[in-house]
């Protein structure tokens, strides 16, 4: 188990360094990570590479008994080349230039980035490859964060033009078929003719627009790759990780497909940051770490945990006295094996000043110091428990096409698909019962409920998959706006839906419609669920039940006929379908029928008290963690304000 901050020696004084380390190590730190920002001090001029500063600072680091997260420095390019290569930076979408002066500007297409990231990063690791005291190698710096995953450049538009090409095996009659360019006479006689889905009248092909999006996620993806690739090939036995931010799956790149090259993906988790009113609520911050430890099926790193208030130009909420802490506990429990504070002091120049660290500007050790020294005196003692694999029956698979699909018709304004996860894992997460976030991609075996939300592309591997594990004997549930287009984000002549899952699932949708506020729809129970009254919004599909078993039907005037959730057995297993956004109670009651079914061991705590199981055998523990800000109890146990308690697992 690695515990440590971010540091940044480079933006101190030299002489700060040893009371530095000494601070560090009084903390209670084993490692510490450096030099993801630091191109140009290690490149101050073109091809004269000098890492003596860092080399200094791995020499004390390592007298001190302190291991190495070493970052590359690609996130930040310096001035130099920025002048040499304008082409390098990235555009925005009105064709105008991202300036040199923040981050990531550069264009993830642009010949000169590789060039360049080549020979610093090549350098780097030939010049540290025998360090042992490198433990990891971070590559790059939050892929894809703060619009930095699109540019519309030309370089863009000629890899995007060759991303078609290959796709279509430069048969240009082929894309039009595919795209139905007829439509509007978009016809292109030639891969260069294609433009980028930049704004028009109107709107873009919704194919065209798919497979922008999937360009945007590979262009991310073959860069990580690049960089892992060649620490791989210079450092034996190297341990690759990439530091991802929150709000992954709203992204133009697909998470997933870049933590394939990672050996640990991390995560830098913000519960509270900048204009935030107030942090995420305790079940939105647990399904950020559910994400992340889905995105390889695996335990994970923390390579930023808050403990300041954070912000740029405008300063955030600042934690509670132990709200922080108890933030880090919250990602260990769910499956982080390792964890870094951001960060050990907070900055007095630059666009960081407002991002307080762990010590602030005046440098004096107060609460926020002995809040992380507590917490690493405690937590290293369940280091077995911590790094077990987390086993969790219910997954919630989510899928980057058709995410990209709602970005590019969201078809309702109030579909949000991330809430709409959300409130699925939090009917799971309010009973502590673990939840896995999964790529579409991932085995299902070894679960017993599989929840599908706004699967909208239908994929016949996918789908196989998913027949296999109800007949198995698992419960898959499925919602509105599941199996509408295929691949390419287009509808199906002659097929009803859901898209080759109307059979399986024992329905069929006759029509469908979105709503907005104040539209919401009675819904009525009928059999087993006869005197059940809710009601419904968001977006309705009007169901003809075949031998689907009716549990809701739409009671208002015009539609009483269709029905809105049913239920089907299959083989050992069923498979529910979800025709609208049901209310909470509604959807509660039915997650509930769906866990009895499964007989899932559902844990009802109080409200904002979290109990999650690690370890196994009889060193299995139970954390029981406090999001409130007032006292609470469990099991006749009296929690303080934001107290982490760790009991075994049977007492």
């Amino acid at each position: 188990m690695f515990l440590g901050v971010d540091y940044y020696p480079e933006q101190w004084d030299p002489s700060l360094l040893e009371e530095d380390l000494d601070n560090i190590c009084e903390l209670g730190c084993n490692v510490i990570r450096i030099a993801e920002f630091g191109w140009h001090l290690m490149e101050k001029t073109e091809g004269q590479f000098d890492f003596s500063f860092f080399d200094h600072v791995i020499e004390r680091a390592k007298a001190r008994g302190l291991s190495i997260v070493m970052g590359t420095p690609t996130a930040t390019i310096p001035a130099w080349l920025a002048k040499k290569h304008p082409e390098i930076l990235s555009e925005f979408e009105n064709g105008s230039k991202r300036v040199f002066g923040g981050r990531h500007v550069y264009c993830f297409n642009s010949p000169a980035l590789y060039t360049y990231s080549e020979k610093i990063v090549r350098a780097m690791a030939e010049h540290y490859k025998d360090e042992k005291a490198i433990v990891a190698w971070q590559v790059d710096n939050e892929l894809g964060h703060e619009d930095s995953d699109i540019c519309w450049c030309q370089q863009c538009r000629k890899g995007f033009q060759e991303f078609l090409r290959q796709k279509f095996h430069g048969d240009i009659g082929a894309l039009n078929e595919t795209y139905g360019t007829v439509f509007w006479s978009q016809e292109y006689n030639d891969f260069d003719e294609i433009p980028l889905p930049a704004p028009t009248i109107t709107t873009h092909n919704p194919a065209l627009r798919l497979d922008w999006e999937r360009f945007r996620s590979r262009s991310i993806e073959k860069f990580a790759a690049f960089q892992a690739d060649l620490l791989r090939e210079i450092i034996p036995r190297v341990v690759v990780i990439h530091d991802f931010p929150g709000g992954g799956l709203g992204k133009h790149v697909d998470y997933s497909a870049v933590a394939r090259h990672l050996d640990v993906a991390a995560y830098n988790n913000y519960p509270v940051w900048g204009g935030q009113r107030e942090p995420l609520t305790p079940n939105e911050i647990a399904f950020g770490l559910d994400h992340i430890r889905g995105l390889k099926g695996q335990n994970f790193w923390i390579t930023e945990a808050i403990m300041g208030a954070q912000g740029h130009d405008v300063t955030g909420f600042s934690p509670r006295p132990n709200q922080a802490k108890m933030w880090a506990y919250e990602s260990m429990a769910r499956g982080c094996e390792s964890l870094f504070f951001f960060r050990y002091r907070g900055g007095t120049k630059g666009a960081e000043q407002f991002c307080y660290g762990i010590l602030d500007a005046d440098n004096v050790k107060r609460r926020k110091f002995y809040e992380v020294q507590s917490f690493f005196g405690d937590i290293k003692n369940y280091a077995k428990q911590l790094e077990t694999p987390m086993a969790s029956p219910v997954a919630i698979v989510y899928d980057y096409d058709s995410l990209a699909a709602f970005r590019i018709q969201r078809q309702s304004v109030l579909l949000d698909c991330q809430a709409e996860m959300k409130k699925y894992h939090k009917f799971f997460y309010d009973r502590n019962i673990p939840v896995d976030v999964i790529p579409a991609d991932r085995d299902l075996t070894g679960y017993r409920v599989v929840i599908l939300p706004q699967m909208i592309l239908a994929k016949p591997d996918f789908q196989a998959k998913v027949k296999a594990f109800a007949e198995r004997g698992g419960t898959v549930v499925l919602t509105y706006r599941d199996f509408v287009k295929d691949g390419d984000n287009n509808l199906v002549l002659g097929k009803q839906l859901p898209l080759d899952f109307d059979v399986f699932a024992g329905v069929c949708v006759a029509e469908t419609e979105s709503l907005q506020e104040g539209q919401e729809f009675p819904l009525m129970g009928e059999g087993a669920w006869s005197g059940v009254e809710g009601r419904g919004g968001i977006f309705r599909e009007m169901l003809t039940a075949s031998d689907g078993e009716v549990l809701l039907r739409y009671h208002d005037r015009f539609y009483q006929e269709f029905a809105a959730v049913t239920r089907k057995q299959q083989q050992s297993g069923w498979v529910y379908y979800l025709g609208c956004g049901l209310e909470e109670a509604v959807l509660d009651r039915l997650l509930e029928q769906v866990a009895e079914e499964q007989n899932l061991p559902l844990e009802p705590t109080e409200p904002g008290v979290e109990v999650v199981y690690r370890g196994t055998g009889a060193d299995r523990v139970r954390m029981v963690i406090n999001h409130n800000a007032q006292e609470a109890s469990y099991g006749g146990q009296t929690l303080e304000p934001f107290q982490c308690c760790i009991l075994p697992a049977v007492q």
